[in-house]
């Protein structure tokens, strides 16, 4: 179980990752967790360097759907502006969220990353699947008090990886 926890790479940033690196892997689906991978918890729309993004990896080929815990009405007015399908209330790491976002993508695993910055939710739900997972730090300092819970035990898990080598760590993190 422990090895479902390690991601595959771990990042600062959504902005890090290279696309070429990932177009070389054959990836062409993105599923990326919105809070506090995409934008803070509590901002309210996407920014503009966020904008520039998704349609950076848009104009180069890549499919992109979010996948979050939150409530629609939270996901939606990220989502819809930015013009990509979502997932809410997803249950990660439940895998029909997962299932749900390759529908929506109409894109195989083998083809599939799956962004996030938690390793119980998103590394855990994309490894479980098979997919190839990016782990990136959390853009925001603070979370909300359901993710507080995970955050501590995330701490001990990554100290783990750290110790092993598996995982470079962040002192932001």
């Amino acid at each position: 179980m422990l090895s479902n926890l390690v991601p595959d790479l771990y990042l600062k940033s959504i902005y890090d990752i290279d696309l070429n690196k990932l177009k070389k892997r054959g990836i062409k689906g993105i599923v990326t967790d919105l809070d506090n991978t995409l934008i803070e918890w509590d901002r309210p729309q996407a920014t503009p360097e966020l904008m520039n993004w998704i349609k950076e990896i848009q104009s180069q080929g890549f499919s992109i759907v979010i996948v979050s815990n939150n409530n629609r009405d939270r996901v939606e007015k990220v989502a819809k502006p930015l013009g990509v399908p979502f997932v809410h209330r997803a249950k990660k790491p439940m895998k029909n969220a997962f299932k749900q976002a390759l529908n929506k993508l109409n894109v195989p695993v083998s083809q599939s990353v799956v962004i996030g910055d938690q390793v119980f939710t998103d590394v855990f739900g994309g490894n479980r699947m098979g997919l190839y997972t990016i782990l990136v730090v959390p853009v925001a300092q603070n979370d909300g008090l359901a993710t507080q819970f995970n955050r501590f035990m995330e701490r001990f898990v990554l100290n783990w990886m750290r110790k092993r080598g598996l995982i470079p760590w962040e002192d932001n993190k």
